[in-house]
């Protein structure tokens, strides 16, 4: 097999790289002018199939597949659409995919999320991004290493098991994160701040709403297919989908998990920020006769008691202990929750 792609990243239609699946489901490295003559000398699927994957962000990948490939209007309406959710619709006998994936360089930030959009038919594949990401990278890698797919159908279900995998390893470092989190908590060491936990939990939002496919457009899928997909092609889509749930519904526990330490750390902070103003309380109190009595005798006006009493001094810090004494009593004893 020539899996080498020499001319990656500059093809002159934006074609990152190129796939012929024979019927056995070998991969061979094409370019464009290859896949279109091949497109052309074989109208049926049962030779197999080719794959393009394209970048948008090069300025003639969206010319190029309107002018050379005869793809769905659904297809080119979901690249200019602003709507990002997840799903797989049926049109004019083509699977219509368009899915959420993180970015290569996913660094646990809500920004390194884009979308990617598939094309699926029964004998081209046609995917396109705008930024390098990692689940779509993997089935290419898989790809070039020997992975055998037999259907065009097969190859969006291996990239679902690898959004799912990419999914489930996000979950993976997202817990170790918490349990650290939550272990720090556990040793009255509260340098973790809530908006960390806040910043953690945004994410797991935005990847659920993201990446959650729509069940309608799923269910009518799944209850209606194409005639051109198999039933094992079907049953592994089935599997992958509910693959899929079993990772968001992970992350949506996950979810109520760091609610719930955001809400421990929001009551030990109010605990801890209670102790602090009870003890400056008791500092004022007890400051609060010798500042009065020391202001009072400090106006340098006559009658000062005391003045010509050769122990007013003593008498008075005798005074100032009394009452501080008494002020000590009512606020120890004071009955508090």
């Amino acid at each position: 097999m020539n899996l080498s792609s020499p001319h990656y990243g500059a093809d002159p239609s934006g074609l990152i790289c190129g796939f012929l699946f024979d019927a056995q489901g070998a991969a061979h490295s094409i370019q464009t002018p290859e896949a279109l003559a091949w497109l052309r000398a074989h109208p049926t699927p049962s030779d197999g199939f080719v794959w393009l994957h394209f970048n948008l962000s090069h300025s003639a990948a969206t010319k190029w597949l309107q002018e050379q490939l005869q793809l769905s209007d659904l297809f080119h309406e979901s690249l200019r659409d602003g709507s990002r959710s997840t799903r797989v619709e049926v049109d004019d006998d083509t699977l219509i995919a368009v899915v959420n994936d993180v970015h290569y360089d996913f660094d646990f930030e809500p920004s390194d999320i884009s979308t990617l959009w598939l094309s699926v038919g029964p004998r081209l594949v046609v995917s396109a991004r705008l930024q390098p990401l990692r689940s779509i990278d993997r089935l290419r890698d898989a790809v070039r290493r020997g992975e055998q797919l037999m259907s065009s159908v097969a190859l969006l279900v291996h990239l679902m098991h690898d959004q799912g995998d990419v999914l489930i390893h996000i979950v993976r470092n997202t817990t170790a994160r918490v349990d650290d989190i939550e272990d720090q908590l556990l040793a009255g060491r509260l340098g973790t701040k809530r908006a960390h936990l806040g910043a953690m939990r945004r994410l797991l939002v935005r990847l659920q709403r993201l990446l959650a496919p729509e069940p309608a457009a799923l269910f009518r899928l799944l209850r209606k297919p194409p005639p051109w997909i198999s039933e094992d092609d079907l049953a592994d889509l089935r599997q992958s989908t509910e693959e899929f749930n079993v990772a968001l519904s992970d992350m949506a526990s996950l979810q109520e998990r760091i609610q719930l330490l955001q809400e421990e750390i929001a009551g030990r902070v109010a605990e801890a920020n209670n102790r602090s103003l009870f003890v400056l309380t008791i500092v004022t109190v007890l400051a609060l006769p010798i500042n009065i009595i020391a202001g009072l005798l400090g106006m340098n006006v006559g009658g000062i008691p005391l003045a010509e009493n050769p122990h007013g001094f003593w008498w008075i810090v005798a005074l100032i202990i009394s009452f501080t004494a008494i002020a000590a009593y009512l606020v120890v004893h004071h009955p508090r929750d």
